[in-house]
């Protein structure tokens, strides 16, 4: 029960829509919906990638993990410390892509609802002063993006602690937080081939230049906000 209960009160899940009870009964996760359609993206992210994206991937992340929560419960009834062990990295693998996807899903916007406009107000201020302009940024993200081997994950992050913004970038579906518990996502960008190939093919640099036409900065914004004003 211990271990369920450091589930129950992590920031990490909670902060992804998990539903812990008090009861013994495994609360498990369900697949958000897209705030648009599947093309609604187009062209940047044509609209076959986003419902396999949605569909497909997110959905298997949120199925894994559904499995591996009961197998845990189980083991944990059983005291089976074994099995417990073991099934750390599957939880940590798929509760990370589906928190990341969750994240990635409000990153995105169709252009007639504000994807692509750049930030405004406080959050545009932080990144002129940090990094000398969006373009600059941008450029720093799309680098890193195109740099990462194998498959993983760029974020733009706010530091709660020194109210500052950084770059960074995370090993297949580990979040942000991995990199430090008071890291905040405002913006993620997955670079999973599944993100792009059907589209870009192995040119992953066109991906990384055409998904800012596409980007919510309004969300962004919106996040930094209501931690730093």
């Amino acid at each position: 029960m211990a271990l369920r209960r450091i589930l129950c009160n992590s920031k990490i899940l909670t902060s992804a829509n998990f539903n812990c009870g008090n009861s013994r009964s495994v609360q498990t996760l369900s697949l958000p919906d897209l705030p648009y359609d599947y093309g609604a993206l187009e062209p940047a992210i044509s609209g076959e990638i986003m419902r396999l994206h949605h569909q497909k991937h997110h959905q298997a992340y949120v199925t894994n993990y559904n499995k591996a929560l009961e197998q845990l419960d189980s083991a944990i009834s059983k005291a089976d410390a074994s099995a417990v062990v073991k099934l750390q990295s599957t939880i940590k693998f798929n509760g990370g892509g589906h928190i990341n996807h969750s994240i990635f899903w409000k990153n995105l916007a169709p252009v007639n609802e504000g994807g692509g406009d750049p930030p405004k107000g406080s959050l545009s201020n932080a990144i002129e002063k940090q990094f000398g302009s969006l373009e600059v940024l941008v450029q720093k993200i799309n680098s890193e993006g195109a740099a990462l081997q194998g498959s993983g994950w760029v974020w733009l992050a706010l530091d709660k602690e020194f109210k500052r913004l950084l770059v960074e970038t995370t090993a297949n579906q580990d979040p942000i937080v991995t990199k430090g518990s008071a890291l905040l996502p405002l913006l993620g960008v997955d670079v999973w081939e599944h993100a792009y190939y059907l589209q870009y093919k192995n040119v992953k640099p066109d991906y990384l230049k055409n998904i800012w036409k596409v980007m919510n900065w309004n969300y962004a914004t919106q996040v930094y906000e209501k931690e730093c004003i």
